[in-house]
């Protein structure tokens, strides 16, 4: 597992269809850091999950550091797809309200192993894109850490949640050693 900031990461942010408004969690988390990257995509209306990963491995491409990816939607899609096909230098994923791969025909296309890194899975139990059920499903087959959050939607904008601190923390778990368990 990763050790230390994320100051120490390339943190690449990568939104899902209509891509992330300003107040979405992930546009307000690179206001809040600077140095994260969108990873932009040339139609953000249509999906294409082989386009797509192409440009995140072409972004990914031209980093030296440790990568950190912040995956939404179908975006989480992408980034399990690029990471599939090459895991250099991603050292962790954080993977919130992924898209039902079957919603967009793309299941077949996507990994049903672990992934080579440590990643958390985010899901909501009212998420139009995705049941609470499939998202710890999928999970499961990435060896993907899962966190239910609760009834919070798609885990957007719509879902009011500001800078999401409970997001940043689970963030920042990928790149902080685990603490050791007391015994009692």
């Amino acid at each position: 597992m990763a050790s230390g900031s994320l100051r120490d990461y390339r943190v690449l942010v990568v939104p899902g269809l209509h891509n992330s408004g300003p107040q979405h969690w992930q546009s307000r988390w690179q206001r809040l850091h600077p140095d994260f990257e969108r990873v932009e995509q040339d139609d953000w209306e249509h999906p294409r999950l082989a386009a797509w990963s192409v440009r995140l491995d072409h972004v990914r491409a031209r980093e030296t550091r440790p990568i950190l990816l912040v995956a939404h939607s179908f975006g989480c899609l992408t980034a399990v797809h690029s990471l599939a096909r090459d895991p250099s230098r991603v050292v962790g994923a954080l993977l919130v309200a992924p898209a039902d791969p079957g919603k967009f025909g793309v299941a077949g296309d996507l990994p049903h192993h672990r992934l080579p890194c440590p990643s958390i899975v985010i899901g909501s139990r009212n998420d139009p894109w995705m049941s609470i059920e499939h998202a710890a499903l999928w999970a499961g087959r990435w060896g993907s850490r899962f966190v239910d959050a609760g009834p919070l939607g798609h885990i957007n904008a719509e879902s009011r949640l500001g800078d999401w601190p409970f997001g940043q923390r689970q963030l920042q778990s990928l790149v902080e050693p685990a603490e050791p368990v007391a015994s009692v």
